[in-house]
Formats: C-alpha cells, sequence, structure tokens
C-alpha cells in the first residue's frame, strides 16, 4: 500500500526582502522544512517577527519563495490553483461594513465567478455550520467581535477551497471569547474537513486545536521542531487541566527556549 502524501511540503525554504532606499536585505526565512497532510489542523509557533506570516503568504501564493521547495495540493488528487483553493482568515475580520452579513460571506464567489444561486445557499449553510442562522441580513456592526469572526470563518470556506490559512484569528478578541472560538473553530473543522494551518503567538491554543506545531525560532524562521499532539477529540477545554496538556506546553516552551 502507497504512503500517503502530504498535502503541504516544504523543505529548505528561505524567504527575504529588500528595505529602504538602499535595498537592504532582510532575511525573513532561513530554513523552515515541514509537511502537512491532508485534513491536518497545523499550527505555526514561534515569536513576533519570526517569519510565520510571512509563511502564510508564501503557501497562499501571494510570494514566491527564494530557496527550497513548496509543494501544495500532494494526496488530495487534480491540481492546485491558490486563487481559487485558499481560503484566508486574518486577526482582523475584514467584513465589509456596507455590506451585510450574507454579502460578506459570499465576496469569494463573486470574485471568482461561481454560480451565485449555489453559492447563496451554500452561504447560508455555512452560517448556520459557524452558528450565525439568523444573522444574514445584519450588518458587520450589528455583530459581537466573535460572531464578526465566525462569519470571517463562514467566508474563507464559501468557495469550498482545499487549504483554509488562519494567521492569528483570534488574537483581538477577549480570553474568554478565544477559547470559546478554539472549541467552535475545532467543530467546523471536524465537520468541513478542510487542511488549516493557524498562526498563533499562543502555545496552549496552538496545543489545543492542532494534530500537530511546528515550533519557529526567532526571525529569522528556522526549524526548532515539530510536534505531535496525541490528545483525545473532541476536544473541550476541561483538557486544558490535564497533566499530557500541560506536558505538551512544557514541550513547546523548551522547543522555544523558554522551558
Amino acid at each position: 500500500m502507497a504512503e500517503p502524501q502530504p498535502f503541504i511540503h516544504l523543505a529548505g525554504v528561505r524567504k527575504s526582502y529588500r528595505r529602504g532606499r538602499g535595498g537592504q536585505e532582510h532575511l525573513a526565512i532561513s530554513d523552515v522544512t515541514f509537511d502537512v497532510m491532508p485534513g491536518e489542523l497545523v499550527s505555526l509557533v514561534g515569536p513576533s517577527g519570526c517569519g510565520k506570516s510571512t509563511l502564510l503568504k508564501i503557501l497562499a501564493g501571494l510570494h514566491a519563495q527564494d530557496a527550497g521547495e513548496v509543494r501544495i495540493g500532494g494526496g488530495q488528487g487534480g491540481s492546485f490553483d491558490a486563487g481559487r483553493d485558499v481560503g484566508m482568515v486574518f486577526q482582523s475580520p475584514v467584513l465589509l461594513k456596507w455590506r451585510r452579513v450574507l454579502d460578506n460571506v459570499l465576496l469569494p464567489a463573486e470574485i471568482l465567478g461561481l454560480p451565485m444561486g449555489e453559492s447563496r445557499a451554500r452561504a447560508k449553510e455555512l452560517l448556520a455550520l459557524v452558528g450565525l442562522s439568523g444573522c444574514e441580513t445584519k450588518y458587520p456592526y450589528e455583530l459581537s467581535g466573535g460572531m464578526q469572526q465566525r462569519a470571517a470563518i463562514a467566508r474563507a470556506l464559501v468557495h469550498d477551497p482545499k487549504l483554509v490559512l488562519m494567521d492569528e484569528p483570534f488574537g483581538a478578541l477577549d480570553a474568554l471569547t478565544r477559547e470559546k472560538m478554539n472549541v467552535e473553530l475545532l467543530r467546523i473543522w471536524s465537520q468541513a474537513g478542510k487542511t488549516i494551518v493557524f498562526v498563533t503567538h499562543g502555545v496552549s491554543e496552538a496545543v489545543f486545536l492542532s494534530t500537530r506545531v511546528v515550533v519557529l525560532t526567532a526571525g529569522p524562521a528556522k526549524m526548532a521542531g515539530t510536534l505531535e499532539i496525541d490528545l483525545p477529540r473532541p476536544r473541550t477545554l476541561d483538557l486544558k487541566t490535564r497533566e499530557r496538556f500541560g506536558e505538551y506546553t512544557r514541550q513547546v516552551y523548551g522547543l522555544l527556549g523558554m522551558g
């Protein structure tokens, strides 16, 4: 039987930018190597400025790496089109304030020219999935921060992408709302069946959410290590009180040099 193929394969990835008038080179990523299997939820953890968001931009096709190998789409058949097959969720929901919630969710479908009848039906299903049934005609200002981020997740899924990239999506929320959103994300992930790469500063958040945690050093990013998270599912918040959960968080802190 053939070995399963990774959906994402990164090997020796390097990325630098030119900054300032003199065009001085800034090395953002020096050497990153990891795989993501189809259907995994993998978190990237590391200090601020270590290149986590740059890695997401490379995965989204917004930037090209300077060196190394990036392959996306293996293990699921067919070709991978970053413009069509990626959904993005940012720290801010970035909802258009003049569009109602349903119309915000439909935006990727409009941009991609997808059939609007089917897309509208899917958008309503996704709003139900993220707990926003009945909010279709509301404007963003009528929603709480957590509800706005739920709408942003629905928007990221409306065009049925193969890969969802999340850049600190709950970083601006208060602690209690953030924990509730963690539980909601796991529920949505289990039902939607998407491959997710999730960027966070939160070690506890990464361990709670992930199948695996990729730990990066201070910039320029390079690998500190990867850690497979073998905790039971479905995961509930009381998991955080268990010794095994604490052991995983200690291992991540150790890889970060904070243990």
